[in-house]
């Protein structure tokens, strides 16, 4: 209704500035009387339905059609030719233990006729804490000392088991780094939450240059990017949560830098993902 509007056309400026004042006050006024209708229409659902009666009933947005289906014809009916498969084949088996029937039970005439075999799963999880007595040699003639190597995997004051299981809580299952502590602290691994945090975010070089293909694929994916930032804390400071997104692609950067600046990867928590296929 205002689109033809033209206060520059009023010449008196203090007219101008009174109509300007007027027409936000009446945008705001409008604004406040929408969310009072709805809020109104809420409350009056909500009697309706202590009443026994039902409120207004939701509308919902229409549902877009489902794709065609381009298969042909003879493989919509063609048999199925995959084979089911039984539990027991898709489980691994660790160990087997065989069960005696207590002989004073036996009656004389009995006779041994195999197994009956009965596959349980189980999961036990425990410490595997090592001390690591690791040689060492000095030579005169060098003036050096010489100490064995830890195993592959071990780095540190935690194990790959511990680092593996920290990565697969948090990610896979969405646990919290206190709750991942506590588990840990239930099965006797003293571990602090700021040390989850340090085996999720440090030394993860591997992950970081997964994390850069995936956002340079996104930016190929698209021929336009949306960028967005919000306020964060990282590290009790204060600084900026970037996204950079697209209909197939979502990049988060946590720092003072944007995602195409990255000096330091020490402090930042970044993470990225693309809709499975």
């Amino acid at each position: 209704m205002l689109d033809d509007l033209d206060l520059s056309s009023i010449p008196d400026d203090r007219t101008r500035e009174l109509i300007i004042r007027l027409l936000n006050i009446i945008e705001t006024v409008t604004a406040d009387l929408r969310a009072a209708q709805t809020e109104n229409q809420r409350l009056r659902d909500e009697i309706n339905r202590l009443k026994g009666e039902q409120g207004q009933p939701p509308i919902k947005t229409n549902t877009p059609p489902p794709p065609p289906d381009h298969s042909s014809e003879h493989q919509r009916h063609r048999p199925s030719e995959r084979v089911k498969r039984g539990k027991r084949d898709r489980i691994a088996l660790d160990r087997t233990q065989d069960l005696v029937v207590d002989p004073a039970i036996l009656p004389p005439d009995a006779e041994f006729k195999g197994y009956d075999e009965v596959v349980v799963q189980d999961v036990v999880i425990r410490t595997d804490n090592v001390v690591f007595r690791k040689e060492k040699w000095y030579a005169p003639s060098t003036g050096q000392i010489y100490l064995a190597p830890l195993p592959a995997g071990y780095q540190g004051e935690y194990g790959p088991g511990v680092r593996a299981l920290t990565l697969v809580f948090y990610f896979a299952c969405q646990m919290t780094e206190p709750k991942i502590a506590d588990l840990f602290a239930q099965v006797g691994i003293a571990v602090s939450d700021g040390q989850i945090s340090n085996l999720l975010i440090k030394d993860q070089d591997p992950f970081h240059a997964e994390k850069d293909a995936v956002y340079a694929a996104g930016l190929r994916a698209s021929p336009w990017q949306h960028l967005d930032d919000t306020a964060t804390r990282v590290g009790g400071q204060n600084q900026h949560c970037q996204v950079v997104t697209n209909p197939l692609h979502t990049i988060h950067h946590h720092g003072g830098q944007g995602p195409f600046d990255d000096p330091g990867r020490a402090a930042e928590r970044r993470t990225a993902h693309l809709p499975p296929q």
